[in-house]
């Protein structure tokens, strides 16, 4: 056993100064490799990045007088800030969307009476007008631009408006600019004319905006009815806008509008027409120039949106000094109008700084007998008084006589009637 014993004892490997040397080794590794994180720590706070000037050098010691920064953990940073704020936003949209579902008819009325007030601010406050226009046109380029901007929305903050907000917010725009424009439709219209028409179906795309019965379970679940609806109320908004806006005059508000209206039409009917064989892109391409040949020789179905007449007379006298007429006739004898002639008085409201050419056309049993130009300039509250003084009749001027109104564009602004008796 002792022999054994001597011989495991020089078998065995000896746990002497080799080992403890060993031992010795990794602790000084252990602390060096503290050390070494404590360094490059204390780096990451003094050093700041700078461009590379010369190789394997990408950073720089922070200049003098600059304190490193210190993290304040009672001071939320911007990545602890945003969670916060998205907490926020999200309880703040919770609560408006659950308000909007509760009371739904709260936003139909709102935007009634929004439009509304906004009719009659623009009526007695011209430079209303402007402001009130500016905020319109905007409100619709977030409505046509709905989509990128909530792709962009979303990877901005990392989440996304929910879908009821949004449908919401359509509606609400839909609803304050049929009810703002259909006021000026309203007065301008024609009703013995083809414009009853056009403003008819603004009155029932207005109905329809504020019934959600008709918007939400009809309207919206009809893709390209849904667009036509939507290119029709931007249609009139930029004929009601752009005058007062812009001064552009009523022929080039209504090319500027029906431009874009055709454009805005091209995704409703491509719904409709998807492009599954190659000659489909023809017929939709037809269809588009078929939209806008459509809107413009209907032009006079559709009333000038700024322009209405304040007062009409058509008199046998008229005071150039004052600038008013004698008494309206509806009836006058051949005699007399040989005699006298005929004037044919207007007052035409139009938007400040506007500058139009209207004609009255003169219509003899149904036919054109006469068209004679006038200009008018825009601002005046009572409208711009403008006249004529037809002294020219036919031989035989027995009938019924009509005086048109009309614009460059020959959009009808009212009409005068008489009859001429023996």
């Amino acid at each position: 056993m002792k022999g054994f014993e001597r011989l495991s004892k020089a078998s065995r490997p000896s746990v002497g100064k080799a080992t403890l040397f060993s031992l010795v080794d990794l602790q000084k590794g252990e602390r060096s490799l503290c050390r070494a994180k404590e360094t490059f720590a204390t780096r990451q706070l003094s050093f700041v990045h700078t461009q590379e000037t010369r190789p394997g050098l990408c950073c720089a010691p922070r200049p003098a007088g600059r304190a490193a920064p210190i993290e304040n953990p009672l001071v939320p940073m911007p990545n602890q800030q945003r969670p916060v704020l998205k907490a926020r936003l999200e309880q703040l949209i919770a609560l408006v969307g659950g308000l909007m579902a509760r009371y739904p008819r709260t936003i139909a009325l709102f935007g009634f009476c929004s439009g509304v007030f906004s009719f009659i601010m623009v009526d007695r406050q011209k430079g209303f007008a402007q402001v009130l226009a500016i905020i319109m046109l905007v409100s619709w380029v977030w409505l046509i631009l709905e989509n990128l901007l909530r792709e962009t929305f979303a990877r901005r903050f990392g989440w996304e408006i929910p879908a009821p907000l949004l449908r919401y917010a359509t509606q609400l725009i839909h609803q304050e600019s049929l009810f703002f424009v259909l006021p000026f439709f309203l007065i301008t219209t024609t009703w013995n004319s083809g414009q009853a028409l056009f403003t008819g179906t603004l009155a029932a795309a207005a109905l329809i905006s504020i019934t959600d019965p008709l918007y939400y379970r009809w309207l919206s679940r009809r893709r390209w009815v849904f667009l036509a609806y939507h290119t029709l109320t931007l249609f009139a908004v930029l004929l009601t806008s752009l005058p007062i806006l812009l001064h552009l005059t009523t022929p080039e508000s209504y090319r500027l509008s029906l431009g874009i209206a055709v454009v805005l039409s091209f995704p409703s009917l491509l719904v409709t027409f998807p492009l599954q064989h190659w000659w489909r892109g023809f017929l939709l391409l037809g269809l588009t120039l078929a939209v806008g040949l459509a809107g413009w020789f209907g032009r006079t179905w559709v009333p000038p949106a700024t322009l209405w007449l304040t007062e009409v007379a058509v008199s046998s006298q008229f005071d150039d000094q004052s600038r008013t007429p004698g008494d309206s006739l509806e009836q006058v004898g051949a005699a007399q109008l040989r005699s006298q002639g005929l004037f044919a008085y207007t007052a035409i409201n139009a938007p400040r700084g506007l500058d139009e050419r209207i004609y009255h056309v003169w219509m003899f049993n149904g036919k054109e007998f006469d068209r004679i130009a006038l200009d008018i300039h825009g601002g005046r509250k009572e409208g711009y008084r403008a006249w004529t003084h037809k002294q020219n009749f036919p031989g035989d001027p027995v009938g019924h006589w009509q005086v048109k109104v009309l614009t460059e564009a020959g959009q009808m602004i009212g009409t005068l009637r008489f009859d001429v008796t023996q």
